[in-house]
């Protein structure tokens, strides 16, 4: 989404700096550190969000900025990951770009910060309340699904395998949102003054979609009958109790605890706006942006035979 962003923001004619995160050289990012082009052209540092220090020297470097966009997310969602970028990586940019001139700042959190009950939901909202009282003019765009995150069953079902679904694959819906479309949202967020100083949930174009609707539609566009493999809810509730019983020796053990709890909460909690006086989603007043459409992105990967690189999107 950073780069997706950059490229928005870049073609509004904003100049713009990116600090990126170093990664392994495995994983095939680093060399963006020092390619432009990935972000539309922007500049590009790469940055230790996790140190003050780096974020001033390498980051800002002296120099004077307008405003902030951070659409940086801990990795694995793991409570030590979670804490350390989603919530006190945050407060140090915050505090570095304030110390630069910086007056505005866009943050990209996510719609399931509704019903917190995860390690990285409570540091999101910790940080979103550091925003809100900085001073500084601030949106907070809450997205609900991304094209990526419900892709991870393209290669299997072309495999001629089921498609996995919890229950009846009805027990959840989102408004997916392409990145393109999301990263023309943040970047209006800058000059559009009816999203300063507010919470923003967004979701993509048209009707929400269940897990059963995306199987079927990942069918169709292969020209064969759909094949589902139902898993049930109570599974998933005992593998969460018995890493639970775990957790508490630390280490390894919570982190897959809270990882199994993760899985657990995106197989059980819409991607919606939530009424919060029932607690119910509302698919309809769940706001929407742009023109991509999931099942569109589905058609173009299938026909285009293209193979997608999740990364950090693999949950399922």
């Amino acid at each position: 989404m950073g780069r997706a962003a950059a490229r928005a923001l870049v073609l509004r004619g904003h100049e713009v700096v990116c600090f990126v995160r170093p990664r392994p050289l495995k994983q095939g990012t680093a060399a963006l550190a020092s390619d432009g082009a990935a972000f539309g052209g922007a500049a590009v540092r790469t940055v230790d969000v996790a140190d003050p220090l780096s974020l001033r020297r390498d980051g800002f470097q002296g120099e004077r900025f307008d405003a902030a966009v951070s659409c940086m997310a801990s990795r694995t969602g793991a409570p030590k990951d979670a804490w350390a970028i989603d919530y006190q990586a945050h407060v140090h940019v915050l505090e570095a770009a304030q110390a630069a001139g910086v007056t505005q700042f866009v943050l990209l959190s996510a719609i399931c910060v509704q019903k917190p009950i995860l390690a990285f939901q409570h540091a999101k909202l910790a940080f979103e309340a550091e925003l809100k009282t900085s001073g500084l003019t601030y949106s907070i765009v809450r997205p609900t699904a991304f094209f990526k995150s419900l892709s991870g069953q393209i290669e299997r079902v072309r495999q001629g395998k089921p498609y996995l679904i919890f229950g009846d694959g009805r027990l959840t819906a989102c408004k997916p949102i392409s990145d393109r479309d999301l990263a023309d949202y943040i970047a209006d967020c800058l000059l559009n003054p009816l999203r300063w100083n507010r919470v923003l949930p967004i979701g993509g174009p048209g009707e929400a979609v269940t897990p059963k609707e995306q199987g079927e539609f990942l069918f169709s566009c292969l020209n064969r009958p759909p094949r589902f493999r139902s898993v049930p809810v109570k599974m998933l509730d005992g593998i969460v109790a018995a890493l639970g019983l775990l957790a508490p020796l630390g280490g390894p053990f919570a982190e897959k605890a809270e990882l199994a709890k993760i899985g657990r909460y995106y197989a059980t909690e819409s991607m919606l706006w939530m009424d919060p006086e029932t607690g119910r989603y509302d698919a309809a007043a769940t706001p929407s942006t742009g023109e991509d459409t999931l099942f569109d992105f589905y058609a173009s990967v299938i026909g285009e035979g293209l193979a997608l690189e999740r990364g950090d999107h693999s949950v399922f």
